[in-house]
């Protein structure tokens, strides 16, 4: 059964929920009908305000831990960019200051130690929050290479895997050796427990892509689907999202793989952590293309690995077979 009571579980569900408050605050502000998807500034905002207060918690809560997170705040101390976060954090943490909030998001610029650090990615899925759709916010707490809790935000998911914009939207938490959970976002119900599917027929998996596809190898994916025999339609959906609903069994397979405009692309380990520790507890599998495991003791990127697999468990071998066979 989960433990909610341990001092990180309770930093991380507070921190994650009062993150994901801020971040649908600055969408619902920020974003009108007429924005075009180039103009990132909203989701910039929304990126430094999260890391700020996910760093001003975590100094007050655990002020020797380490947090590894996206952003540096050297670009936006001379940035116009700098009013409105420290208005937005200001609305959660009432002695924010510029100064105090680009402290904090530098705070997230630390070096992974071989002990104990925080990951957190503050914002993903750029294209979701700018459309008003599916966006996460990610925190993990890795332990000797190993994460051992993780966090998802998912503002616009309810129930843990139903897209529901304007919805209650959902917490994902896994602990290692007390599985995947999820509960409303407001913290306003107990907490169920995820269970992967039990669909073992590679023909009938339902694989869950992004709307955006500069990230993943298009072309390389219908492969994989025309060889594996697939014939559902894939569920559309941006971020980290999917991985919630993979674990709640409303999808089967993840695929990662290196965009041919971006063939050098190391993964993030913020994009990674939470998220396979949220799918493993469900039972599920995650690895690289070759079925290594993920090795999050390599720093701020995933070195040792390639791309990214994930499964109900049941399918990942047939996957990983098609892929050596594909040559991928």
């Amino acid at each position: 059964m989960l433990n909610i009571h341990t001092p990180e579980v309770r930093f991380a569900l507070l921190t994650v929920r009062k993150a994901a408050i801020l971040a649908c605050r600055i969408q619902s502000t920020m974003i009108s009908p007429t924005l075009s998807k180039n103009d990132r500034s909203p989701v910039t905002v929304a990126d430094f305000s999260v890391q700020a207060l996910v760093a001003q918690r975590l100094i007050n809560s655990f002020p020797d831990d380490i947090l590894v997170a996206e952003e540096d705040a050297s670009t936006l101390r001379n940035s116009p960019l700098l009013e409105p976060v420290t208005d937005f954090v200001t609305q959660i943490v009432h002695e924010a200051s510029a100064e105090k909030v680009c402290a904090w998001i530098e705070h997230g610029r630390s070096t992974p130690s071989s002990g104990r650090y925080w990951l957190l990615d503050p914002i993903d899925g750029t294209k979701g929050f700018l459309r008003g759709d599916q966006y996460v916010i990610a925190l993990a707490l890795v332990e000797n290479g190993q994460v051992q809790l993780g966090v998802l935000g998912c503002p616009h998911l309810s129930d843990g895997y139903r897209p529901d914009v304007g919805g209650e939207g959902s917490l994902a938490i896994a602990v290692r050796g007390q599985g995947s959970w999820a509960s409303c976002l407001a913290g306003c119900g107990d907490f169920a427990q995820l269970k992967v599917s039990t669909r073992s027929e590679p023909d009938q998996a339902r694989l869950l892509r992004s709307f955006e596809a500069g990230h993943t190898n298009v072309a390389q994916i219908d492969q994989v689907v025309s060889a594996l025999g697939i014939r559902t339609e894939p569920v559309l959906m941006d971020s980290q999202a999917k991985y919630a609903v993979l674990a709640a069994g409303k999808g089967d397979l993840i695929l990662r793989l290196l965009s041919t405009s971006q063939s050098n692309y190391v993964e993030k380990a913020w994009d990674q952590a939470a998220v396979s520790l949220v799918v493993e507890e469900a039972g599920g599998r995650i690895t690289d293309l070759d079925g290594k495991p993920l090795d999050f003791s390599t720093g701020r990127e995933l070195t040792h690995n390639r791309g990214i697999l994930v499964s109900n468990n049941l399918l990942h071998e047939a996957v990983l077979q098609t892929l050596h066979s594909l040559g991928i």
